[in-house]
């Protein structure tokens, strides 16, 4: 997909969509999935892909079964390959399966090693793309999970596209946002809590080495 020199509205529009190639001012609007949103998975689901890394969560055709408790709190840190890191907040009440799939990819080692592939200047990094390129993403969509949570900076949400919200790529805002809420679809799941100073220097091509998951 294509980087959009066009008013910030627009450019949200085409920013945070994955998969698409055009190339003109334009970009597509995502649509809501119809898939319902559950909160748990009946006991005695099997993980598929148990302790099996990137390959196994690749070939996932849905999202992974649901398994954090959403009466207890997540938090993210996202540590750097060159260098420090940047803890996000987790707001599982509020998606609870899009939290749940970043969980579970961080705890399978998905994104360790890819890149964020995007940025704008005064708006949001963007990564998780096992392509590196904006197009990638597991074989699966996630359910719209948009929420009134605001869109301050540090706000951390999934891309979206036409064919529905991406699986693994994620951004981050880096000032206040608030045209997000009404300009497109977006699972706002959690807010940077530390470590904005990181993300603020976030350049194309910077790697995340691993992305550690805390519960308390």
């Amino acid at each position: 997909m294509s980087l959009f020199r066009v008013a910030v509205p627009a450019l949200a529009m085409a920013m945070l969509a994955c998969g698409s190639t055009d190339s003109g001012s334009g970009g597509t609007r995502p649509v809501p999935a119809a898939t319902p949103i559950a909160t748990s998975t009946p006991r005695g689901v099997p993980d598929p892909c148990q302790n099996q890394g990137r390959d196994c969560v690749d070939a996932l055709t849905s999202p992974p079964p649901q398994t954090i408790d959403v009466t207890k709190k997540y938090t993210a840190t996202v540590h750097m390959a060159n260098g420090g890191s940047f803890t996000i907040a987790l707001d599982q009440k509020s998606a609870p399966v899009t939290v749940n799939n970043f969980v579970y990819l961080s705890q399978h080692k998905f994104y360790d090693g890819l890149i964020f592939h995007r940025r704008v200047d005064g708006f949001v990094i963007q990564g998780g793309d096992p392509l590196g390129k904006g197009t990638g993403g597991p074989a699966y969509k996630l359910p719209d999970e948009t929420n009134p949570s605001p869109w301050t900076s540090g706000s951390v949400a999934m891309a979206s596209s036409a064919a529905g919200i991406n699986g693994s790529q994620f951004f981050v805002t880096l000032a206040d946002a608030p045209f997000l809420a009404t300009n497109g679809k977006y699972n706002h799941f959690g807010t940077v809590i530390s470590g904005m100073e990181v993300v603020q220097k976030v350049q194309v091509g910077d790697k995340m080495q691993t992305i550690e998951i805390a519960v308390s």
